[in-house]
């Protein structure tokens, strides 16, 4: 017979084990704050990209010139860990690179501002961005130690949307999509149209070289590539893409970066002039298929 100090024990191990089961599933599924993402570097030859996750599913990104020890930042909305990251890393954080003014990109530029070691120059592409020093647009460059920085202008999610496109000699360029480009996806049409999200993503990220590393604001791959399931049943590419992504995620490791050429081939809103997406759409106009599966997309549950 079980005594009151042995059930007591039972129970404890079942509500501990049962809430190890609810947090498992909460991260598999939309992202669980505290074990959202492990730490991620990209190397490339004289650029280091750290990435840092955030909040329930955002990434922020430490972009490194190895030869200058400088350093920026991408969508900083967690201070402290930007800072804890640029002391590890042994670098001089100058720059702020922002997106975009929602909150969860641009909420910590005030705070990392005022604690900050030394001054930053806050880039974006829209007023009402905080701390913003430096207002960009369209084909705007820069550096950041010999990184060089052009500013891409992508309206639609929201009107000052800015993309950021890295190069310097000897390694593929990079581009920091906030909530443009996602993988697999696209951010919805809060302040723009289907026309600007069809200018952003195919002539203007489009264009970019297909080795682009596409480094993108938020952890949405899998529930991305299932819409694109979705919407191309029969596409290989989103297959191999939803494995391999699953099983970064069963490991709590990012899915980013991928590439611009990878997007062509399983990103629907890249697609949008492809004849499975427009059949799809039961529509041959790129620009209406690109409103018709955003719309879709908006109200999509698998």
């Amino acid at each position: 017979m079980i005594n009151k100090q042995t059930s007591y024990f039972i129970i404890i191990i079942i509500i501990i084990t049962a809430i190890s089961c609810l947090e498992a599933v909460a991260w598999r599924t939309v992202g669980y704050r505290g074990s959202h993402s492990n730490f991620q570097e990209e190397v490339f030859s004289g650029m280091k990209v750290q990435i840092l996750s955030a909040l329930q599913d955002n990434y922020m990104y430490l972009i490194v010139d190895e030869a200058t020890k400088e350093a920026a930042i991408v969508d900083p909305v967690e201070p402290d860990k930007v800072l804890s990251a640029v002391q590890k890393a042994g670098v001089r954080l100058t720059s702020v690179l922002t997106t975009h003014h929602h909150w969860d990109h641009a909420g910590g530029n005030t705070n990392l501002v005022k604690q900050a070691p030394s001054a930053l120059e806050v880039y974006g592409g829209d007023d009402r961005i905080g701390a913003l020093t430096r207002k960009v647009k369209h084909g705007d460059k820069f550096n950041v130690g010999q990184l060089s920085i052009k500013c891409l202008a992508t309206p639609c999610h929201t009107s000052g949307h800015i993309c950021y496109f890295v190069e310097s000699p000897g390694h593929p360029p990079a581009v920091f999509t906030g909530d443009t480009l996602f993988i697999a996806g696209c951010g919805r049409f809060f302040e723009g149209t289907p026309d600007q999200m069809y200018q952003a993503l195919v002539e203007t990220l489009g264009h970019l070289p297909n080795d682009t590393k596409v480094f993108c604001g938020h952890e949405y791959t899998v529930a991305n590539l299932k819409f694109a399931q979705h919407v191309e049943p029969t596409n290989e590419d989103i297959k191999k893409k939803m494995a391999w992504a699953e099983g970064k995620r069963a490991h709590r490791q990012p899915t980013v970066p991928s590439t611009i050429g990878e997007e062509k081939l399983y990103n629907p809103f890249m697609r949008v002039t492809e004849k499975s997406v427009q059949e799809h759409a039961k529509i041959s106009d790129p620009i209406k298929t690109m409103g018709f599966i955003r719309r879709e997309k908006d109200d999509f549950r698998a």
